[in-house]
């Protein structure tokens, strides 16, 4: 699928690998509307790439509507990058017999995977309403961000890697569900990636550079880059479809 005229959603797209794709998007001709909870930061990329930045929770209705109605000023709708998430460590019943807090399991669940869900719908349906863009009648492409974990959890990451399987989970049926609109869709199931998440100074470095020695190679971390490059790949290239691709260079993730 082209991208340059195109119109593309990007949540999470303040930082790390969202903001890495908003960049790549906007080298291709695309332009986007970032849609991010991070004020300041959301409106820097927004700027960045010369797009437009909607504040607001991919889990409620209102900013994520919004955020497809602000695309209308900049073109067609043809892309959607699921790149909002958070993430959690907390057992399921802590050393001292505590269970864990349900709200803390909801809270990720809500963004991860309702966030991811709720993108969808709004943004398939106004791909719905544009002009198929090939003789195959397409007429988007939407790419969802997953992880390792959702395969591969460790202790600590139950609400996380619950939130990343239903990803997986739901990305074959929607992009059966979406054939009569001719929208793809497909999932990327990232491994260690150096985005903020990590922080920065000595402490930082030299915790990601433990965290490297469970890669198998390259032996480091990956960068918000290479995954954008993959992100690419999957909207750009047509018969990729319903697919989750692990982008991680061979790590599996031990229990801890």
């Amino acid at each position: 699928m082209e991208l340059a005229g195109a119109a593309a959603i990007v949540t999470g797209g303040a930082s790390g690998i969202g903001r890495a794709c908003a960049r790549q998007l906007s080298r291709l001709g695309a332009h986007c509307v970032i849609v991010d909870i991070q004020a300041a930061k959301g409106a820097e990329a927004a700027a960045e790439v010369g797009g437009l930045f909607v504040e607001g929770d991919v889990a409620e209705e209102v900013p994520v509507q919004a955020a497809v109605e602000a695309v209308g000023e900049l073109g067609p709708l043809r892309v959607l990058v699921n790149s909002a998430g958070i993430a959690s460590a907390v057992r399921t019943v802590d050393r001292h017999g505590r269970p864990m807090p349900l709200e803390s399991f909801e809270r990720v669940v809500a963004t991860n995977l309702i966030g991811t869900f709720n993108c969808i719908r709004l943004a398939a349906a106004a791909m719905a309403l544009t002009e198929p863009v090939d003789a195959d009648g397409q007429r988007g492409a939407i790419v969802n961000m997953a992880s390792v974990a959702a395969f591969d959890g460790q202790i600590g990451q139950n609400a996380y890697s619950a939130s990343k399987g239903g990803v997986v989970g739901m990305t074959l049926p929607i992009a059966r569900d979406l054939v009569p609109l001719g929208v793809r869709v497909n999932t990327i199931a990232p491994g260690l990636i150096d985005t903020p998440i990590y922080g920065t100074g000595p402490d930082a470095e030299q915790f990601k550079a433990r965290l490297a020695e469970g890669v198998l190679f390259p032996k480091r971390l990956g960068t918000a880059d290479e995954l954008a490059s993959m992100v690419m790949e999957l909207l750009t290239n047509d018969y990729m479809n319903g697919e989750t691709i692990r982008v991680d260079a061979g790590i599996r993730l031990p229990p801890k």
